[in-house]
């Protein structure tokens, strides 16, 4: 059935390019556009960013003895804390900690399960690789890793206490709390 009508579907889409067209890419196609080049020998550098030291020293401890205390006589409980805020919320202390006590029971080795969540906050925040890798500083020094990662955690300031999502409603509130000046209208407003 024809009609002189367009149907809807007629109506909305474009036309289909004719011969000899090209069709739209999105691409600009012009070697003049100084903005688009296209080369395999590109020589911009792509800069990374810089890593930064991590607040306080591997060895540093006794800086806040009540962590330390907790650390020495039960890791997996700032373990927990710390996989927790590493983790974004998406595992709690309770399980982080629990299977740190059975990795540990079972194999002796729970320093292999804490050394990638050290990993994963070394690239969340950006610090340095200290004093060594990551594996060998929680191997030869786990009590004190431990430490050194609840304070840096601390120090950006998170309370480790009440968790990722606790944390996240304490800034919530902080921002709602914020005083935001009036919008005023200027100008001539008939």
């Amino acid at each position: 059935m024809a009609s002189l009508n367009l149907s809807e579907y007629e109506k909305f889409s474009a036309p289909p390019p004719q011969f000899g067209q090209a069709a739209t890419t999105g691409i600009p196609v012009s070697s003049s556009n100084q903005f688009y080049t296209e080369s395999s020998h590109s020589n911009t550098r792509i800069q990374t960013k810089t890593r930064v030291p991590w607040s306080s020293g591997l060895c540093d401890c006794f800086s806040d003895w009540k962590n330390c205390c907790i650390t020495c006589w039960c890791p997996c409980v700032t373990f927990g804390q710390i996989a927790e805020i590493v983790d974004k919320g998406s595992s709690s202390c309770g399980v982080n900690g629990a299977l740190y006590t059975l990795i540990a029971c079972v194999t002796g080795c729970a320093c292999c399960y804490s050394c990638f969540y050290r990993s994963k906050m070394r690239q969340q925040h950006m610090l340095k690789k200290s004093p060594c890798g990551d594996c060998l500083v929680h191997c030869f020094c786990e009590c004190c890793a431990l430490c050194q990662e609840y304070r840096e955690l601390k120090t950006r300031g998170y309370d480790l206490s009440i968790g990722w999502h606790g944390n996240m409603e304490k800034q919530n509130r902080e921002v709602a709390m914020t005083p935001v000046p009036p919008v005023v209208e200027s100008g001539m407003s008939r």
